[in-house]
């Protein structure tokens, strides 16, 4: 696999103080790095039947969209309250300091759908469950959750032990 570290950058104290933020944008700016990072993520299906790729707000967007069209399957956006123009189903959880609310729109999943669930970070982990949450609560049934960077430090996977998790960094 090609070294997609190399892609990635760091931006000390973004979006405050005492964080690293790990900016993707050097990644999707190059066709060959974006080509092989789907590639990636599809060696992790092969044999795997999936109908829909659900995207989390926002960051990933960018490669659940590809991975969608890959896989001949259809792409859902999760996002936060009152960006859905549709009816909705919510589905709130613990931040730090504090909660935060995903949604899906009601008819965007049916029962018995295999479902890809995508983000670009795996962090503390509470919206990759949320989105899972909203996900099963519809009666699709999560065949992955796969993630770009997983920052192992903050214990993500650990929210998310029922399901085959993967990712292709981690910090």
């Amino acid at each position: 696999m090609f070294n997609i570290e190399a892609y990635i950058r760091d931006i000390p104290d973004f979006p405050k103080k005492g964080i690293v933020y790990k900016d993707i944008t050097p990644l999707l700016q190059d066709a060959t790095a974006t080509r092989e990072t789907v590639a990636a993520f599809l060696s992790f299906l092969e044999g795997e039947k999936i109908d829909k790729v659900v995207g989390i707000e926002s960051r990933g967007f960018f490669f659940a969209t590809l991975l969608a069209q890959e896989l001949n399957a259809g792409f859902v956006p999760i996002r936060k309250p009152g960006k859905l123009p549709y009816d909705t189903y919510r589905e709130s959880y613990s931040l730090e300091y504090g909660e935060d609310t995903l949604e899906v729109h009601s008819d965007a999943i049916q029962k018995g759908e295999k479902i890809l669930v995508h983000d670009d970070v795996l962090a503390t982990g509470g919206t990759a469950a949320a989105a899972c949450k909203l996900v099963e609560k519809m009666g699709g049934e999560i065949v992955q959750c796969s993630f770009l960077m997983d920052l192992s430090f903050l214990k993500g996977k650990e929210k998310l032990d029922s399901y085959k998790v993967v990712s292709l960094v981690s910090y």
